[in-house]
């Protein structure tokens, strides 16, 4: 009796989660309900997206989905926000070592594989969440994740600005235009985009990302006319 009773207590509780423990069976359906959002999602985008049907497919009634979750966007952000939050932290913690380098007076390096390696780990890390990003980018419309790329652009151009501001002062030149910091902030960010829109595997993303940012960093060189440096 004791042994069937530690196996009953070990088949309920499996996880905490939103202030209460959720139950075995529980749990399965919240991921049978995720999986089959995801589909729904990608198939039909999220303005599109029906949640009878998404309960039809997990085989669970609209009771269950809104008992783990508030609503349609609840359900979205569920797949979506920790690898959206997960990558902005990349970024800024990148832009952070950029702006340490920048403060110790070193404005143009001929060893950009620092840069590389962090556009590399990008890659690696939008691959690993690839349809994840894919819901972001092409089928938020009508969510709140709708306009997650100019997040990464307003965060991208935050840090052009605070760079270009500190080349010009040091080089003792005019700044560059707002319109001017805005456009290199897409450019970076649409490499990205790019890349997963036109869906090119991760072999071929990295193949090509260590010309790409070359080609940016000796673009955005070449703005201020850095001394000793080629072009």
């Amino acid at each position: 009796m004791k042994s069937n009773n530690i196996t009953v207590l070990s088949n309920m509780v499996n996880i905490f989660s939103g202030g209460r423990f959720i139950l075995k069976d529980e749990r399965e359906k919240k991921e049978k309900l995720l999986i089959c959002a995801k589909q729904e999602f990608l198939e039909k985008g999220y303005n599109k997206a029906s949640l009878r049907d998404i309960c039809k497919k997990a085989g669970v009634t609209t009771g269950a989905l809104y008992f783990f979750f508030k609503d349609k966007e609840d359900l979205f952000a569920t797949l979506v926000q920790e690898p959206l939050d997960k990558l902005y932290a990349i970024m800024l913690k990148h832009y952070q070592g950029e702006m340490e380098q920048i403060q110790k007076g070193i404005l143009g390096k001929d060893d950009h594989s620092e840069d590389i390696d962090a556009a590399n780990q990008v890659v690696h890390y939008i691959y690993r969440y690839y349809e994840e990003f894919q819901l972001i980018l092409t089928k938020s419309q009508g969510s709140r994740f709708e306009n997650s790329i100019d997040r990464f652009v307003s965060i991208t151009e935050q840090q052009y600005r605070l760079m270009a501001n500190k080349f010009a002062q040091e080089l003792n030149i005019q700044q560059l235009d707002d319109y001017i910091i805005h456009w290199t902030s897409h450019m970076l960010i649409d490499v990205f985009v790019h890349m997963l829109t036109h869906k090119i595997s991760e072999k071929e993303a990295l193949k090509h990302m260590n010309l790409i940012i070359k080609y940016l960093i000796n673009g955005w060189y070449g703005m201020f006319c850095l001394p000793d440096k080629k072009w």
